[in-house]
């Protein structure tokens, strides 16, 4: 029988750059699992996703070290090209919001030897028009945030830059009347932010998306916050996303398994943290159990 074989993609840049302490050690452990490693550094963005595109038939398995957006990378690189293969994550980002969902270790090598010999888990992922997502799909106030919030600032303050910055632009809120069609029904509305959701937390806030959240039955968490209309009602929704209230008028909440949002003007999104394009029409999908992630 011939030596497994393993692509391990690492994103360099991601967090404060620890992997490169651990590097050796890593591979190192991989080999001794039987594997021939192949490594590979991302040059840039869109890079993990086409390196899997261009690698995934010639491997048994790809292991991914970096933040939510590489694994996002990897996934949607693995949809497009057809091949089911186990997938191994080694969170390396600022807040690893889905690492810390899945339950995986925050120290790299003890990720590293779940995604080498951990158990696969069956896990849902979204379908985003033409795109797939990870664990999160959002659009408004926090997610114009983390794509203007430096970097350098992410690595620093971790989920604290996201919110730092956030109120120095509350003053300037933008709201999309949209109409959202879901489980039936239809809700017309003016919205500030909303999110579809797979994870137990967004930003490094844990149970942002509420309670009794399953990775893999089929269902996304889905939140959407209507427009304040006074800084009363502002402060509401601030204290109901750190869970200082429980249940807020201003605030839709529901599980389904496909949403349909429409809009007058383009709205942009994020899909895992990172820029997904201007939408006016979005239909969102869950593949229920369709990726096996290993911890």
């Amino acid at each position: 029988m011939g030596t497994k074989k393993l692509l391990f993609i690492v994103n360099p840049h991601s967090g404060k750059q620890l992997i490169k302490n651990h590097m050796l050690t890593i591979v190192d452990d991989m080999v001794k699992a039987g594997y021939s490693v192949m490594a590979y550094t991302t040059q840039g963005p869109e890079d993990a996703k086409d390196k899997v595109i261009e690698e995934a038939g010639n491997f048994d398995r790809i292991v991914c070290c970096g933040g939510d957006g590489t694994l996002d990378e990897v996934m949607t690189g693995l949809m497009i090209s057809g091949i089911d293969t186990d997938i191994g994550y080694i969170p390396a980002g600022s807040t690893n919001d889905f690492a810390n969902s899945l339950g995986l270790p925050k120290m790299m090598v003890r990720a590293a030897q779940r995604a080498i010999g951990g158990e696969p888990f069956p896990c849902d992922i979204g379908e985003f028009n033409d795109d797939t997502f990870v664990y999160i799909a959002a659009f408004g106030l926090f997610t114009e945030v983390s794509y203007q919030t430096s970097q350098q600032l992410k690595n620093i303050f971790g989920h604290v830059a996201y919110l730092m910055q956030s109120v120095k632009s509350l003053y300037d809120i933008a709201s999309y009347n949209l109409r959202i069609e879901c489980n039936g029904q239809t809700i017309t509305d003016e919205f500030v932010y909303g999110m579809i959701t797979n994870s137990t937390s967004v930003g490094g806030i844990k149970d942002m998306t509420g309670g009794d959240v399953k990775l893999d039955d089929g269902l996304f968490e889905i939140t959407m916050i209507r427009m304040p209309k006074n800084p009363f009602e502002l402060s509401e929704v601030l204290a109901c996303l750190a869970n200082m209230i429980a249940d807020s008028k201003l605030i839709y909440s529901f599980k389904s398994d496909e949403v349909k949002i429409f809009s007058a003007e383009p709205v942009s999104w994020t899909l895992d943290g990172e820029y997904g394009g201007e939408h006016s029409e979005v239909v969102v999908r869950n593949l229920k159990q369709r990726v096996r992630i290993l911890r």
